[in-house]
């Protein structure tokens, strides 16, 4: 230890202009944290705000593409824009997405997928479409 004051963990985290914390760092496949200055994979925008068809084709395509993890974002991302009376479902996608990339890492393969799940609104909630 040098004796100088140290600056505290929290204090050195990327903060946007608002001072709201957000990571800077790139990202893997699987939206583990790559060391700075590596490239990584396009980040979804933390402000994204798409009409709610939009926001389920995007996260199904994501899926299909074998991209839980920014699947999750788009989804998150709609919660956090959602009327009052849609966030309690929004939060339920985003966390399946979330569910869904965790399963994929410990699987240790992005080319690994789930089994799709029929959505109550028609097409697929999770996986890629059945062929």
């Amino acid at each position: 230890m040098s004796g100088e004051p140290q600056e505290p963990p929290a204090a050195r985290r990327d903060r946007d202009a608002a001072g709201r914390a957000r990571n800077a760092r790139p990202r893997d496949g699987l939206g583990r944290p790559l060391p700075r200055g590596v490239a990584g994979q396009e980040r979804i925008p933390d402000d994204l705000v798409l009409p709610p068809a939009e926001s389920l084709g995007l996260a199904q395509q994501l899926l299909d593409e074998g991209r839980p993890f920014h699947a999750h974002e788009v989804l998150e991302a709609s919660w956090k824009s959602a009327p009052d009376a849609e966030r309690d479902l929004w939060q339920g996608l985003g966390a399946a997405g979330q569910f869904l990339t965790g399963l994929t890492r410990l699987a240790g393969s992005p080319a690994w997928r789930p089994a799709p799940w029929p959505s109550p609104r028609g097409g697929y909630l999770a996986g890629p479409r059945p062929r």
